[in-house]
């Protein structure tokens, strides 16, 4: 499955990069659990891709993917199994400035770590530095699933082609 997925990212990679139109990024991000996530995962840790289009001046909508896993703790001699999700989203973007935007993606988080999980609904606000070919920003994500929600605070980089 993941070979399969990470084959289909690197598929339509290499296609958006040849568009003229939108604009495709790539990077990674860390963060850390907060809330009752914070109880049984210790870190999170992913890759992301995206491909916006240009909706105005400023503003800028597409689609976002990737691979976001949380490392399960070790709590009172009970080992918690890490946890995975794979987004499948709409993103959106606006720049304040040259250099300052805000985001936001919105969509579905599809379980795909080990052991029994939920999938549930995906919203990561944003906000960040960015230049010519690089961005930077902090996130709030959180993922709701049956029970609750899984969310982190981390931070994130991502280059554009």
């Amino acid at each position: 499955m993941k070979k399969l997925f990470f084959t289909a990212i690197a598929v339509l990679a290499f296609s958006f990069v040849n568009a003229q139109e939108g604009g495709f990024k790539a990077g990674a991000h860390l963060g850390l659990p907060i809330g009752t996530a914070g109880d049984i995962y210790s870190f999170n840790f992913g890759v992301d891709v995206a491909y916006l289009w240009p909706v105005g001046e400023d503003f800028k909508a597409g689609v976002t993917t990737g691979y976001s896993s949380y490392s399960g703790k070790t709590v009172d001699g009970v080992k918690y199994p890490s946890g995975a999700f794979i987004p499948l989203a709409a993103t959106a973007q606006y720049s304040f400035s040259d250099h300052v935007f805000g985001g936001l993606d919105l969509g579905y988080a599809i379980y795909s770590g080990s052991g029994g999980g939920n999938g549930g609904l995906l919203y990561q606000p944003k906000v960040g530095y960015q230049t010519e070919k690089m961005e930077y920003y902090v996130s709030y994500k959180g993922v709701s699933v049956t029970g609750g929600s899984i969310a982190t605070v981390g931070v994130g980089f991502a280059y554009k082609f």
